[in-house]
């Protein structure tokens, strides 16, 4: 057996292991997701050629560039007002619990987060009802009382203790199986 390669295979993935970073979790709604107009960038390059053939001796050029690259897709205005939309989306789902955290105003970490959410009061959801059940739960009560006669798959609560099936006697024996005629 060939122990070579299994070595190799081993030893690539410890090295491999050794540069690999953690994937850490992002948070994707205040990020800018790769909102980019355009970049400007400056380079310089040099070329030495040993031989010129035409007069016999060595050259050197050296360029310096300046490159414009533009992006296609939407235009730079539309793509910056759209993250500014899903962070300021995200600002008025997470301000209620920042405005009703009193001690993160005094956390000196928190200081801009507390000042975005300085006067943002979110409205409060008044759908749910007052008894702390969820809107499912009232329909399916509401069907229950229209409809008795449905038992309703996982509802522990209809015919409770009414069940049809009986538990047989200890001492009870089970038939045998019929053989089959073959």
């Amino acid at each position: 057996m060939n122990y070579y390669f299994t070595g190799l295979i081993i030893l690539a993935l410890t090295i491999l292991a050794l540069f690999v970073e953690p994937a850490y979790p992002r948070n994707e709604y205040l990020n800018e997701y790769g909102v980019r107009c355009g970049e400007m960038e400056i380079s310089t390059e040099r070329r030495d050629t040993d031989y010129n053939y035409s007069d016999c001796n060595t050259r050197e050029d050296q360029d310096l560039r300046f490159t414009y690259r533009k992006y296609l897709g939407t235009d730079c205005k539309t793509s910056k007002e759209n993250v500014a939309i899903k962070q300021q989306l995200e600002l008025m789902k997470m301000c209620g619990r920042v405005n009703s955290n009193p001690s993160l105003a005094l956390n000196e970490n928190f200081a801009l987060l507390v000042s975005k959410c300085r006067g943002v009061t979110p409205a409060r959801d008044n759908t749910r009802p007052d008894d702390s059940k969820s809107l499912w739960d009232d329909m399916k009560d509401n069907y229950k009382k229209e409809n008795p006669e449905v038992n309703l798959m996982g509802d522990k609560f209809i015919n409770s203790g009414k069940s049809k099936l009986k538990m047989p006697p200890k001492d009870y024996i089970l038939p045998l199986p019929k053989p089959k005629n073959d």
